[in-house]
């Protein structure tokens, strides 16, 4: 499913309790701009822009933009991204990750209710 830019950033600001002010304030960028984006006034907003929400929102660009591209929808918790780039830069493929995940015992393997 495709989705909006506007109805995404305003979906992760919303998760992180945030006003359009106190988003605009922290971000350093315009209010009434941020509130164009929200409401599809503005359906393509500068890299700049997207550079100083996503901080803000712990997103990050790239998910920003892949989210409107059509990837999955998630909000994903810093840790678990820190995580991955942890994994990547120790060298460990994603392969290795699942192989590892399929041999832990069954109630170590809970699932999380967000992800069904």
């Amino acid at each position: 499913m495709r989705v909006v830019i506007g109805e995404y950033i305003q979906k992760l600001r919303q998760h992180k309790r945030l006003s359009l002010t106190e988003l605009a304030n922290r971000a350093g960028v315009a209010k009434s701009y941020l509130s164009s984006i929200e409401r599809n006034m503005q359906t393509n907003p500068s890299i700049e822009f997207l550079k100083k929400i996503a901080p803000v929102l712990d997103a990050d660009i790239h998910s920003l933009i892949g989210q409107v591209a059509g990837y999955p929808s998630f909000v994903l918790d810093k840790e678990w991204i820190q995580l991955a780039r942890e994994v990547e830069d120790a060298g460990i493929s994603v392969e290795v990750v699942r192989n590892y995940l399929k041999q832990l015992p069954p109630h170590v393997r809970q699932p999380n209710p967000g992800t069904q």
